[in-house]
């Protein structure tokens, strides 16, 4: 069997692709937003709730106990996808709402932390008039609005990262952006308009020699290739499970054990506290249970660690060899009259997200004229707002693939999108 033909037979095992839209086999190229889930997936989260639905962490029945395992093995199951720690004591991974949620954690904490907070064991978080934190142009909103907001509530000076003509972060500047008085580097890994691979060795290095904490968004490399966070040596890292073919509401925090364990607490309630009083101060949980306050959405983690296992069980070196050939043909847009690509116009260092503009058509006709042939794109500035001023647009449109589409899927699109301009009589 060739390896098209086993990825034909991966593809078998989504069942929301096999639907016709508007009359049209279905296209599904906006994964970037939103991956579709396949059927281990499905049936992990429902069998949960039908046999060992329960509390985890706060019960001695039978069915807490399942439930419990099941919650640490979910977790076990993350960590190796990563190559983070998944021993006993060391965990290097929190549960959250989302990547989100995972990176206001963070910039909450070190706001905590700021504050005088989690003790003398925080002060390295701590932020003052004077300290710095750097993002990039090419930053998601969840990236740049939590510290742009750290900033303005410590008097840290906000900094970045300019782009080159591709949209890649200038990784060449590090440093000159980076001084002595930066403290946190918060940086996209993958972009999520451009689809360019950040060029991350000089960034962290940079930072470590500072003594800068480095932030990663993982948003959109760990569902698209090999990721080794021990490897690239950052010190914290945040991604969501409903891109990497999980459910939806769930996320996750990377953190390496010493940074954690030294990490004031963020959210406040049940099961994150050993001890609470009414005349002193709690003593709060080990990592990664300080960060995990209240009832967790128990079955989505159960999915999303089976998630984790149904990628490494296809092998994300294959899953980023296949992309590759996705990459390859949307990239041929570029070669469509009238057509630009925000970003790469090679698919070196780069992945299957390609975002594009349609010279004198606004970004929401392309999309309906495309969505009307059965092919789902994103539309609109996708929470990216920075790096769209920088292309001198204010949306575009993106395609996005995932190991379910096809070679032929991204020339259907490319052919959708030569008829655009003659559709709406554009010269």
């Amino acid at each position: 069997m060739t390896d098209m033909e086993d990825f034909s037979a991966i593809r078998q095992q989504f069942p929301i692709l096999d639907q016709r839209i508007h009359g049209h086999p279905l296209v599904y190229l906006d994964s970037a937003a939103t991956a579709q889930k396949p059927e281990a997936v499905i049936d992990a989260e429902s069998d949960f709730y039908r046999t060992i639905n329960a509390g985890v962490h706060r019960g001695a029945h039978e069915l807490a106990a399942r439930s419990t395992v099941a919650f640490e093995e979910a977790r076990a199951k993350v960590a190796r996808l990563v190559h983070a720690s998944e021993a006993e004591g060391e965990e290097e991974i929190v549960f959250t709402a989302g990547a989100t949620a995972s990176l206001n954690l963070l910039a909450t904490s070190f706001g905590n932390a700021s504050m005088g907070r989690g003790g003398a064991a925080a002060r390295r978080f701590a932020l003052q008039p004077g300290d710095e934190i750097v993002v990039s142009k090419a930053e998601h909103h969840s990236v740049l609005l939590p510290f742009q907001e750290l900033a303005a509530r410590t008097g840290a000076t906000l900094r970045w990262f300019d782009l080159d003509d591709e949209g890649r972060i200038r990784s060449d500047t590090a440093d000159t952006v980076i001084t002595e008085h930066c403290k946190i580097v918060a940086i996209t890994h993958v972009g999520n308009t451009t689809g360019a691979i950040t060029d991350l060795a000089p960034i962290v290095s940079r930072a470590h020699e500072v003594g800068a904490i480095v932030v990663l968004d993982a948003c959109q490399s760990v569902p698209h290739m090999r990721i080794d966070f021990h490897a690239l040596d950052v010190d914290f890292a945040a991604w969501s499970s409903h891109k990497m073919y999980g459910p939806t509401g769930v996320g996750f925090l990377y953190g390496k054990r010493a940074l954690l364990e030294a990490l004031p607490p963020a959210s406040f309630g049940g099961s994150m506290v050993e001890l609470a009083f009414m005349d002193k101060p709690a003593q709060y949980m080990e990592p990664p249970a300080r960060f995990e306050a209240g009832t967790q959405p128990v079955a989505q983690i159960v999915a999303a660690g089976v998630a984790a296992d149904w990628m490494m069980g296809i092998g994300m070196d294959r899953v980023e060899r296949h992309e590759a050939t996705i990459t390859e043909e949307l990239l041929k847009l570029g070669e469509v009259e009238g057509v630009r690509i925000l970003g790469p116009r090679s698919a070196e260092r780069r992945i299957a997200t390609v975002a594009f503009e349609v010279e004198g058509v606004h970004p929401h006709d392309v999309g309906q004229f495309i969505d009307a042939q059965g092919i789902a794109i994103r539309v609109g500035h996708h929470c990216a707002q920075p790096v769209h001023r920088h292309f001198g647009v204010f949306a575009s449109n993106r395609a996005s693939s995932a190991v379910y589409n096809t070679p032929e899927e991204a020339r259907r699109l490319v052919e959708a999108v030569g008829g655009v301009r003659d559709f709406f009589r554009v010269k």
